[in-house]
């Protein structure tokens, strides 16, 4: 994000996905951002998504940094919560949508997942890591990934061993600890619960 060029599509796409109402898929939000100039938007967007060398895991280590001592200034980090975010999809191209179970109907339907870690104390909360969820459908299947960008080094990890990743990291690069909360998801699973131990945190799952 260093790079001028940069700086005015990561606005656009953040406004995008604040905007209220309307599908938040790059397209639309091109359209309501500069309806005089949709189709130039939305290739610059795209461009931004898809295909500018920009890490995720760098933008959410820099917002921690920045936004974690303002929570802390009401108090120290109390909990770590592991959780996962769905999000229904209509068709079968976006990576990773498949029938699965979907949180935000409450049911399986076609969506995508992400596994995420988030810390909190008693007045805010502050998600650390994310990272979306492949079924093992899609890594057995090298056409499906290749149209959809992921690499081909990338092999399946369930939600549990995804999770399991994003704690040792955040436990490596000194985040204040807390106890982990997770669901019967992750806490049904013994390599997630040891996995946990091992880095001297408690948990309640």
């Amino acid at each position: 994000m260093q790079h001028q060029s940069r700086h005015q599509p990561l606005r656009d796409y953040c406004t995008g996905l604040l905007l209220p109402d309307g599908r938040k898929s790059v397209e639309p939000r091109a359209a309501r951002l500069a309806p005089a100039t949709a189709r130039t938007r939305h290739k610059t967007l795209l461009n931004f998504v898809s295909e500018g060398p920009w890490s995720d895991t760098a933008v959410l280590t820099a917002m921690r940094k920045a936004v974690l001592p303002a929570i802390e200034a009401h108090g120290p980090v109390r909990f770590w919560i592991t959780d996962e975010t769905s999000r229904a999809k209509k068709g079968v191209h976006s990576a990773g949508v498949a029938r699965q179970y979907c949180g935000e109907l409450g049911k399986v339907e076609n969506c995508q997942v992400m596994v995420s870690l988030s810390v909190a104390n008693d007045v805010a909360g502050l998600p650390i890591a994310a990272r979306l969820y492949l079924p093992e459908e899609w890594i057995a299947n090298d056409e499906r990934r290749a149209k959809a960008g992921i690499p081909l080094d990338v092999g399946f990890q369930s939600k549990p061993s995804l999770a399991l990743d994003q704690i040792r990291a955040a436990h490596a690069a000194g985040v204040p600890p807390g106890v982990v909360l997770a669901d019967e998801v992750y806490g049904s699973s013994a390599t997630f619960r040891q996995g946990v131990s091992a880095l001297g945190l408690e948990y309640a799952v």
